[in-house]
């Protein structure tokens, strides 16, 4: 759980840096960033 914790708001950081980046890979990076929080929902 703090895992969870510690390492979400890393993952908000970089989706937004690569969004604010690179607009195109928006589908992507929303994609990557629902997955690794489920996964990290399941594991933790």
């Amino acid at each position: 759980m703090q895992l969870n914790l510690e390492l979400t708001p890393v993952v908000s950081l970089i989706a937004g840096v690569l969004i604010l980046i690179f607009p195109r890979i928006l589908n992507y990076v929303i994609a990557i960033y629902l997955i690794i929080i489920g996964i990290l929902g399941l594991v933790g």
